[in-house]
């Protein structure tokens, strides 16, 4: 009876799982998202946060640690990144380093040929709860990504834990009100979903 349950929950998860996918699908990243779309969005997202695998996600770090890829958001800032003329919003990245307790976002963003750009955010957190953490922004990151030799994510975080200072707009970020928290509602092995402090959903993948 116990192998029968699990099953089912096991394919249950599957089914929310692609309906998630599904619905989010060609919507970049939420830019073309309607009302309707982020309506269908949210309920299959709640649907799949109530068969989250990984409850206590800080306890499978070898899963929530590496290089997450944005799906879907609700942020604001992020998409108003996709908003500005003459720029083409790229790939999303957030990157985690469990080891470090640092997270950092990277935005690839293109314009004219050769004006390739990244805006980058570094971060350190702090978990204060099963699923939340405290979110502390420390330095930003903006600039062309042929003047700073980026070739990659992973890269690039290479370059900022060795002390690099970049020809970029690279400054500290001082003020104390640049935080925030973050809840992992879900988390497998290829999906992350969030949920920010100022009410954004964020949903992630990975290789």
């Amino acid at each position: 009876m116990e192998l029968g349950i699990t099953q089912f929950r096991g394919n249950s998860g599957m089914v929310s799982k692609g309906k998630l996918l599904e619905a989010i699908a060609g919507k970049n990243r939420g830019l073309l998202a309607t009302e309707t779309d982020k309506t269908a969005i949210l309920a299959a997202v709640a649907q799949l946060e109530d068969r989250n695998p990984n409850p206590r996600p800080f306890e499978a770090s070898n899963l929530l640690d590496g290089n997450w890829r944005l799906l879907y958001t609700t942020s604001k800032d992020l998409l108003n990144l996709g908003r500005f003329p003459l720029w083409q919003l790229g790939q999303i990245y957030q990157c985690v380093r469990t080891s470090t307790a640092q997270i950092y976002n990277i935005a690839e963003v293109s314009s004219l040929p050769y004006l390739e750009g990244i805006v980058s955010v570094c971060a350190r957190f702090e978990p204060v709860s099963e699923r939340r953490v405290n979110v502390k922004f420390e330095r930003s990151i903006v600039g062309l990504q042929r003047l700073i030799d980026y070739q990659s994510p992973s890269y690039f975080i290479q370059q900022i834990q060795v002390g690099k200072k970049f020809p970029a707009l690279d400054f500290r970020i001082e003020n104390r009100e640049q935080r925030g928290w973050l809840d992992i509602t879900y988390l497998d092995e290829n999906l992350r979903i969030g949920r920010g402090n100022e009410g954004s959903v964020f949903v992630l993948t990975k290789p």
